[in-house]
């Protein structure tokens, strides 16, 4: 009887969990069994473990074979096991010495030829490994870099199971056919869902960064810029209304590049849930930068919040996390959809249960709302232009539901722009790089203040502790209060207020909000013109 194990990682949503490959071969008639709750794609592996070996100069064990996977538990899906399946096979068969297989994790699917293909969520898998104390990982050269972000681990890349046989027999390593110049690698398709970047606008995740996106193209729109830059400072949630054309979704393009980049922790969250959504952009296995995510508005509940048949996925809000979720056309979307957006709103996350077991998403993004003042586009106070009878526009209106927007700190009307500021030269805003710095700035500030604290900027901090321990000015907040008697404001908003009027003080430089930055947080969440200066730099 021969008996070899080796160690896989399964991933439950963007958490991994270690599981033991155990292969067992008994004297009987040749067949190959593998349990421990295995879905159709780890099933398969029996005959691309096989037909893997065979190619690769190996002789298959003509007994019988079977192959656990333990905890026998947990759900186990994706071809990811094949590597580890196939070197516990030929530990059993004593082809390679059980001894070094124990203590490695191998992660990587197998193709018919022997050759090691990519598979998606190498870097939550090789993270859950390192927290579960294994030092040495293996997995397909191409995603080498990914797994290599983790520290502490020594990772192994190879093309083949005939280079992972050599190197763990102490064998001379084979070499192999390098890739034709000019020509796709097949190996990479395992790292993309195919199509995945257009259903979801992940597409243009770093052309947020290019030439093209700078804050000096918005012609006027005061208000407009002044609500993104206090949404970028404080990470608040942003609406904006307005006729079409009137460039709501040029500020939207252009609010990740203010944010600021994103630190080590938080780019492995976020390059973990990319990875496992196979979304990572070729050749850049760290995301560094704010995501963007703009779904379109047909997009379902579950493309949205995520879920999906068997093992559930992560939605636009968990590959926004960390950025900006710009949902453009709001009230198109279904409303079942966008009511599913308050629990992550306020957690930070998603939690979405299955009868496969419970999948959690992080979920921390800034969301930024666009819509029509009516399905026309062209309502308004001030002209008759809207033909839409006043029941299409109540209705259009409440599609967008209160508990909904009242969890949007920031709420502007974006008014259409006149032939005047488009012809006017010389005199264009301020651009992303110096509203950028001042973002940062305020951050840092807000940083400082939270030191010690599981917070980080303002839109984080529950209303108790802001009431409690952060306070405005002695008389600063009696304007909000009295909003709050009329019914202006909801407890919830007024909170929201004074967490807005303290991201309006860091981007000032006051010590505590006063007067004038509650007043132009109030503004900014009513939406009412209360006289106060919209521009950030007439507050200084």
């Amino acid at each position: 009887m021969g008996f070899a194990r080796t160690c896989s990682v399964a991933l439950v949503g963007v958490e991994g969990v270690v599981v033991e490959v155990q292969a067992d071969l008994e004297p009987g008639i040749a067949a190959f069994t593998l349990v421990g709750l295995p879905d159709k794609s780890l099933t398969e592996s029996r005959d691309r473990v096989r037909a893997a070996v065979v190619n690769s100069g190996g002789e298959w064990p003509q007994k019988k074979l079977t192959v656990g996977l333990s905890p026998a538990s947990v759900p186990k899906a994706g071809s990811g096991f094949d590597l580890a399946v196939a070197c516990a096979v030929l530990g059993a068969a004593e082809r390679i010495d059980p001894r070094a297989l124990a203590d490695v994790v191998m992660i990587g699917e197998l193709g018919l030829d022997g050759r090691v293909r990519p598979v998606r969520g190498v870097l939550p898998a090789v993270l859950a490994a390192a927290d579960a104390g294994f030092e040495q990982v293996v997995v397909p050269e191409s995603a080498a870099a990914e797994a290599s972000l983790v520290p502490g681990v020594s990772v192994l890349g190879v093309r083949s199971l005939r280079q992972l046989i050599a190197v763990l027999t102490d064998e001379p390593v084979p070499a192999e056919d390098p890739d034709e110049p000019g020509r796709p690698g097949p190996l990479l398709a395992g790292l993309r869902m195919p199509g995945a970047g257009a259903a979801t606008g992940m597409h243009g995740l770093h052309a947020v960064y290019g030439q093209g996106y700078d804050l000096a193209d918005v012609v006027g729109q005061i208000s407009a810029r002044t609500a993104v830059e206090v949404a970028a400072a404080g990470g608040h949630h942003l609406f904006l209304e307005g006729p079409p054309g009137a460039g709501k979704t040029m500020l939207a393009e252009r609010l990740p590049a203010v944010l600021p980049r994103l630190v080590r922790e938080e780019s492995l969250e976020v390059t973990a849930v990319h990875s496992v959504a196979g979304l990572l952009p070729p050749g850049k296995p760290l995301i560094d930068v704010p995501p963007y995510c703009a779904p379109h508005h047909s997009a379902t509940m579950q493309a949205l919040v995520g879920g999906g048949a068997g093992i559930a996925r992560p939605g636009a809000v968990s590959l926004a996390h960390r950025g900006v979720l710009f949902l453009d056309e709001s009230p198109e979307f279904s409303s079942r959809a966008l009511d599913a957006l308050r629990q992550p709103l306020e957690s930070g996350h998603v939690v979405i249960a299955r009868s496969a077991g419970v999948v959690r998403f992080p979920a921390r993004f800034l969301m930024v709302l666009a819509a029509n003042p009516c399905p026309c586009g062209r309502f308004s106070l001030r002209d008759t232009l809207c033909e839409c009878p006043p029941s299409a526009v109540r209705r259009y209106q409440a599609k967008l539901s209160g508990p909904l927007l009242d969890r949007v700190d920031l709420r502007v009307e974006v008014e259409p722009v006149g032939r005047a500021e488009l012809a006017r030269r010389g005199a264009a805003g301020e651009s992303t790089a110096t509203v950028a710095d001042r973002v940062r700035a305020a951050r840092e500030r807000a940083a400082a203040r939270y030191a010690g604290s599981p917070w980080r900027t303002n839109g984080e901090v529950p209303g108790r502790e802001l009431r409690s321990r952060f306070h405005a000015v002695a008389g600063a907040m009696d304007e909000a209060e009295r909003n709050l008697e009329r019914g202006v404001l909801t407890a919830r908003g007024l909170d929201r207020v004074l967490r807005v009027a303290w991201t309006v003080a860091d981007l000032v430089g006051h010590d505590r909000p006063d007067a004038a930055d509650v007043a132009l947080a109030v503004q900014l969440r009513t939406g009412v013109p209360r006289g106060v200066p919209m521009a950030i730099g007439a507050l200084t």
